[in-house]
Formats: structure tokens, C-alpha cells, sequence
């Protein structure tokens, strides 16, 4: 059997296998975007989009929501679903946005296919397009799939322009940096881990002089100055939300104050140093099936040696792969000493892996030279491949809600499907419908994604105690713990006046409550009149539904 790089194809066959591999990725990752209940992080940049779809313009919090890319980006996709207002806006015009991305990542192995080899390139591609993370979180709608996106834009056009000396590298780096800095204050881990990348490729090419001459030569302070000022102008147009918001761009400076004292406070999210590899490399709970990435692991380790020590990989090639290797290393390093983790930033270094594996695939295979060895190994190699697509499959499209899947984390359940339909139908039946007075009682504000799913009811009072004037609201919602619970009763059945007061019967069945996610219980009360309503609405469906049984 012949290895990759015996096999004679031309670059334009590569090109042809990468794009043919960027359409198994689109395949992957658009279809039901809206089976999966929106995240809690989904349905607070949601809403926050909706501000800017609604009135037109968009404010900068250093505090929260992350950079504004994310949200600007969304207008493209809600205007071409014609859509005005949030209402109108839907899980899949929310989520194809970092779809998009997570497909041209993939697309963007096309730059690289003479700095890692044809094969190594198409290899990282299949890996990219077919990884559980990769696809899971570019279903998500948060930022990271956007970050990750332009960090390989970084890398990709980094190259194009240390082959060319072009200026129009240059400045196509410069926008992937500023998109980056715009869209996640993490991008700062990335900046530190290309600069030390530039500065260990440096050190270690210097025995080779003349290589280290000849990747300088043409490197002009003209060209980075034009791709520092375009970096620092894209980013800038973000955070000044297009020159309406002046005072963005100095708060996307300040931030930084707010992250940092973060990185280690909130407890929930606070996980050891290996939980990221544990992660990639083997998650079982209770029942469910074993994921595992450590395929991507294993041929990266082989590509980050490979990388140190240059046997095997083109001159011209070497200070790209040792490049992608060091930065992958002190970003790994780093994600995981921070103790705040969550599993969407693993996507960070995991692309750097991705890469890194691709020149480890076609390494092994280089090495081994008899027919029956390399047969094992294809067949290895393919096997892996297959189990990664499994776990894609059932990651997105089985388990999608469920705790089982390690990237399925502080997420709703699909319960959080049956409080919406129970509340739609309560509005049916009153009077007001979606004007109808709703009260959620969530103690620190532990609600969402409600806000996203009752976008439609102008007249929800979102609170985190209960209050005196709850009795005014025919439907309330509320945490379904014992102490919440009791204070609702005290004021309905003793604080409100005799003369004024109303019974009130649970919003669901036995045993009266939702799950909104693991450890979080929701409670429903209706007032009786319209717990009557709509009762006499549900008696002849449920006779219908009999007759036809």
C-alpha cells in the first residue's frame, strides 16, 4: 500500500477533497438546529441581539455578553429570514451563525494545504468536520466557535503572507485579530500563545540561519503596521457598535479587570487542571455511551513531535507545524491551570490539535513501511474516524439534552419544551392572551432560557423574591423549592385580603413540577378561573384524542 505522499494528485485535487469534506461538515451540523432547547448562555446573547434587531443599536457591557461580532453577524441571517423584531426570530437564524463558521474553519484548510502537506491537510479537514466538539458547539450559539474560526484565519493567512510577503496577507491578519479581540476577551490566550509560538519557532530555526534569513526577507514594517492599524480599526468599528458608541472601544480595555477577577470565583464552573483532557480523552456516565476524542489526542502528540523535532516535514514547512505546535501547547497549558472552565473553550487549543493531527496521520502511515502494517494502521485510523462521526451522531442528534454527553453542560432539559407549550395554552384561553400577566420567580435570576422562549408575552415580571402584588398575576412560575414555595403561599393565602383573594391549582401534573435542568425544579400556579378555562379547552382534545385511539 502506498503512503499519502506517494500517492500523485495535484493541488487542485486536494482543494477538490477539502471542499467535498466542507460539505459533510455543513451536512453535520445544520440540520434541526432547533431540537435542542437553547442554553442558558444562548438564550442571554439571544435577547441581547434582540436589543440590536429591535432599536438598532448595540452598547458594549464589559461586564457580560462578550464582544459584539456574535450579535452584528445575526443581523445577517435575521434580515434575510426578513425578520424585524425577536419575535420573529427563531433558533435556526440564531444558530446558523457560528454553523457558518464552524464550516468555513474547515473550508480554511484550503490556505494550508502547501504548509502541512496535501494529505495532512485533508486529514485535519475530515478531523475538524467530523469532531464531536467541533460540530456540537457549532450548533451553539454562544461566540466560541467564532473565535476559534478567526484563530485559524490568523494561522492560515500568517502563512499565506511568510510564503508570499504580500501586503494583502498582512492586512487579512490583521482583520482575523481584530474579529478575534471583538469577539471574546479570551482571544488574549490566543494572542499570547501565537506570540510565543513566533518566538519559540524563532529560537529553535536559529541554527538554520539561513532559513530563519530567508523567512524574514521580505517582511516589511510597512506591512505590519498596515496589519496592526487594520486589526485595531475592525475592532474598534465593533466596539464602538460603528462609531454610534465611542466609549466601546475603552471598555473593551476594561473587561479585562472584570475576567480576570472571574477566572477563579464562581465555584460552579471551577474544575481541576486535567478536566479538559479527562474530557477529550474518556467521558462515560451512568448509562450512556463512551465519547472520546483521543484520536485527535493521540496523532496530535505524534504531529507535536514530529513538529520538535523536524524529521519527516518539509523546510519550508517546519516553522508552520512548529508554529501550530507550540501554540497549541501554551494555550493548552493555560485553559488548563485557569480554573474557571467550561467545555466550549476546550475548541481553543482542540483546533491546534486538529491540525497538528493531520500531520500525525500522514506521518504514521509514513513510517510504516510494510503492506500489512500499513493496512492495520488505515483501518485503525479509519475505525477512529467512524467512532468520532458516531459520537457527532449521537451527541447531536440523541443526546443532545442529556447530561450523559460531556458537552452537554448546565443545560436545560427538554422539559423546558413542556412549560412553554402549557404556558401557550393558558394564553389561548385568557382574555389578554400574550398581554397576559406572568410572574417568574427565580431566586438569582435562575431562569433562563425563559426570557427566549416567552419573547412573545409582553407582560412577564422576571424576579428573584416573591413580592406582595404576585397575587395580581393569573399565572405564576416559580423555583420549586420548598422555602419559595411556602413564601408564594403566605402571600396568595394570608397577606392578600379576604375580599380579594383567589385560589390558585398547579400549572402541571403530578408531581407538579418541571425540571428546567439537573438540580433546578420549576412550580406552575394558575389562578382557578383561568385553571377552568383552560380545563374546559383540554376536555374535548383529550375526548378527540380518545375517539381517535
Amino acid at each position: 500500500m502506498t503512503s499519502p505522499d506517494s500517492v500523485s494528485i495535484g493541488k487542485w485535487q486536494y482543494c477538490l477533497l477539502i471542499l467535498a469534506v466542507t460539505i459533510v461538515a455543513a451536512a453535520l451540523r445544520i440540520p434541526n438546529l432547533a431540537q435542542r432547547p437553547m442554553h442558558g448562555d444562548e438564550a442571554v446573547h439571544a435577547i441581547k441581539f434582540g436589543e440590536l434587531l429591535e432599536k438598532g443599536f448595540y452598547e458594549y457591557n464589559p461586564h457580560e455578553y462578550h464582544g459584539p461580532t456574535l450579535n452584528y453577524l445575526t443581523l445577517i441571517s435575521a434580515w434575510l429570514g426578513r425578520a424585524h423584531r425577536l419575535v420573529d426570530v427563531d433558533e435556526f437564524e440564531l444558530r446558523i451563525v457560528p454553523v457558518f463558521f464552524g464550516v468555513v474553519l474547515v473550508a480554511l484548510f484550503l490556505f494550508l494545504i502547501d504548509g502541512m502537506g496535501g494529505w495532512a491537510a485533508v486529514f485535519a479537514a475530515v478531523l475538524a468536520a467530523i469532531s464531536p466538539a467541533m460540530v456540537f458547539f457549532s450548533r451553539y450559539y454562544i461566540q466560541e466557535m467564532l473565535l476559534v474560526c478567526f484563530s485559524l484565519g490568523v494561522i492560515a493567512c500568517g502563512w499565506r503572507y511568510v510564503r508570499s510577503k504580500r501586503i494583502g496577507w498582512a492586512i487579512f491578519i490583521g482583520v482575523f485579530l481584530g474579529l478575534m479581540h471583538a469577539t471574546k476577551e479570551t482571544c488574549i490566550i490566543s494572542f499570547g500563545g501565537m506570540v510565543s509560538a513566533v518566538v519559540v519557532v524563532l529560537l529553535l530555526e536559529k541554527k538554520d540561519a539561513s532559513g530563519v534569513r530567508r523567512g524574514l526577507a521580505g517582511v516589511r514594517i510597512s506591512h505590519i503596521v498596515a496589519g496592526l492599524a487594520a486589526g485595531v480599526a475592525v475592532s474598534a468599528l465593533f466596539y464602538s457598535s460603528f462609531f454610534s458608541n465611542p466609549v466601546g472601544i475603552l471598555d473593551s480595555v476594561r473587561a479585562y479587570k472584570t475576567y480576570f477577577s472571574r477566572a477563579g470565583d464562581n465555584s460552579l464552573h471551577i474544575h481541576p487542571w486535567y478536566y479538559y483532557m479527562k474530557m477529550l480523552l474518556y467521558s462515560k456516565y451512568g448509562q450512556g455511551p463512551v465519547w472520546s476524542e483521543g484520536l485527535i489526542v493521540l496523532l496530535a502528540t505524534v504531529g507535536f513531535v514530529v513538529a520538535l523535532t523536524g524529521k519527516g516535514l518539509h523546510k519550508g514547512s517546519r516553522g508552520l507545524i512548529r508554529f501550530v505546535a507550540v501554540y497549541t501547547f501554551v494555550v493548552t497549558v493555560v485553559y488548563s491551570l485557569i480554573p474557571y472552565k467550561t467545555p466550549w473553550s476546550a475548541l481553543s487549543f482542540l483546533i491546534g490539535m486538529v491540525v497538528l493531527a493531520g500531520v500525525g496521520a500522514v506521518t504514521l502511515i509514513k513510517l510504516k513501511r510494510t503492506t500489512l502494517t500499513r493496512v492495520v494502521l488505515v483501518v485503525i485510523l479509519l475505525a477512529g474516524g467512524v467512532h468520532l462521526a458516531w459520537q457527532t451522531y449521537l451527541g447531536n442528534y440523541k443526546y443532545y439534552a442529556d447530561p450523559r454527553n460531556p458537552y452537554v453542560y448546565a443545560h436545560p432539559t427538554t422539559d423546558v419544551f413542556t412549560v412553554v407549550h402549557r404556558i401557550e395554552e393558558y394564553a389561548r384561553v385568557h382574555e389578554a392572551r400574550h398581554v397576559m400577566r406572568i410572574e417568574v420567580i427565580c431566586p438569582g435570576d435562575d431562569y433562563w432560557p425563559l426570557p427566549w422562549y416567552l419573547r412573545s408575552f409582553s407582560q412577564v415580571h422576571w424576579t428573584n423574591e416573591v413580592k406582595d402584588d404576585i397575587a395580581a398575576a393569573p399565572l405564576i412560575i416559580a423555583t420549586g423549592t420548598n422555602e419559595v414555595e411556602q413564601a408564594i403561599s403566605n402571600v396568595l393565602y394570608v397577606k392578600t385580603p379576604a375580599e380579594r383573594r383567589q385560589m390558585y391549582l398547579y400549572v402541571f401534573d403530578k408531581p407538579y413540577y418541571i425540571w428546567l435542568r439537573p438540580g433546578v425544579k420549576l412550580i406552575g400556579f394558575a389562578r382557578k378561573d383561568l385553571w377552568d378555562q383552560w380545563q374546559q379547552q383540554i376536555e374535548p382534545q383529550g375526548a378527540e384524542q380518545l375517539r381517535k385511539r
